[in-house]
């Protein structure tokens, strides 16, 4: 052989893996633009969210034989699932059933996408004016700490609980932190 005829072989080796190597990129490129396309935007993603625990929450309404419309939003970035029914049975004491009842809901998202969920589950109303009376509490306590100038520690809640009067906190101008553990733990409001 020649190294005419070597060189000559070589170069096609190298022309048929530079267009295998071609080839391969396209084909890469393709797929990630077929995987960019099919997934689901954020909305859509905590629509299909909400849509997965609604089925599931009307399930359990129907093998409980229990009434309730649900209804799903999207709403700060979280699906939101409500089911408005008459009664507190679902909700229970201090919202211990709705509580429960949200995680359940959040598991079935997560066995059905693989994904965590911050799903927030209201029933009856329940949420809405739990968030009425803790602005009240919260704006109560801020008053208490401008006019003495001492921190007040409010009753234990739960994260949703805390979250509400840390807000209501900051908006006034004052600084508040969860102490203690679950699920004693509770807000303190200090001055700023």
């Amino acid at each position: 052989m020649t190294d005419q005829t070597v060189s000559d072989e070589v170069t096609e080796v190298d022309s048929d893996a530079e267009v295998a190597e071609t080839e391969t990129e396209t084909e890469t490129e393709t797929e990630a633009e077929n995987e960019t396309e099919n997934k689901p935007s954020g909305a859509d993603t905590l629509e299909n969210e909400g849509e997965i625990a609604a089925d599931y929450l009307e399930e359990l309404l129907d093998i409980a034989d229990l009434d309730g419309d649900i209804d799903t939003y999207v709403e700060g970035g979280r699906a939101h699932v409500s089911i408005v029914t008459e009664g507190d049975l679902l909700v229970g004491a201090d919202g211990a059933v709705l509580e429960a009842l949200q995680e359940l809901a959040r598991l079935a998202v997560m066995t059905e996408t693989g994904r965590r969920s911050r799903l927030m589950l209201d029933i009856a109303g329940h949420r809405d004016r739990r968030r009425k009376e803790l602005e009240v509490l919260a704006k109560d306590a801020i008053g208490d700490v401008k006019e003495s100038g001492e921190p007040v520690r409010l009753a234990p809640m739960n994260p949703f609980e805390r979250k509400i009067v840390h807000d209501v906190v900051a908006a006034a101008g004052l600084v508040s932190e969860s102490e203690g553990e679950e699920p004693r733990r509770c807000v303190v409001v200090r001055p700023a």
